[in-house]
């Protein structure tokens, strides 16, 4: 069977540490694998407060954005307590969005997930895709 492979990107722009928590497990006991993608949405959130943005849906005027696709490889087991440094890294723009990669790792800095969510740009009000908003773009080029 062939495998899913993700190249990152060599700069990151982003880090934070989320914890692993009672909830993020599985009847397996480690780190369930729909988690991850809740994991990135929450670094993604933080992500965009840390640019000044107050929500992903929220970057300008009626314009926010939706996720037109995720890719996930898991590389590693994360247990209970485990703390999880989770990187953003931006590539790929055109005119209505961007990719945005996550590297996950543990505490020991071992790889746990690798990611990449589509980002389309959306107005909201009008219900249609829109341009990135150029303070956006701006930002995430610096």
């Amino acid at each position: 069977m062939a495998r899913v492979e993700l190249t990152l990107p060599d700069k990151f722009i982003f880090e934070t540490i989320l914890p692993v928590r009672v909830s993020d497990l599985n009847y397996g006991g480690h780190l369930g694998n729909d988690r991850v993608l809740t994991l990135m949405q929450e670094v993604r959130t933080l992500f965009y407060r840390s640019l000044g943005f107050e929500s992903e849906i929220k970057l300008e005027g009626t314009v926010g954005q939706i996720i037109a696709d995720a890719v996930v490889v898991y590389k590693a087991e994360s247990f209970l307590g485990d703390e999880l440094k989770i990187e953003i890294a931006a590539a790929d723009w055109n005119k209505y969005g961007f990719d945005l990669y996550y590297r996950i790792t543990n505490q020991h800095s071992k790889e746990v997930a690798r990611g990449k969510t589509g980002v389309v740009c959306f107005d909201y009000e009008k219900r249609k895709v829109a341009s990135v908003p150029g303070k956006l773009l701006d930002k995430l080029k610096a």
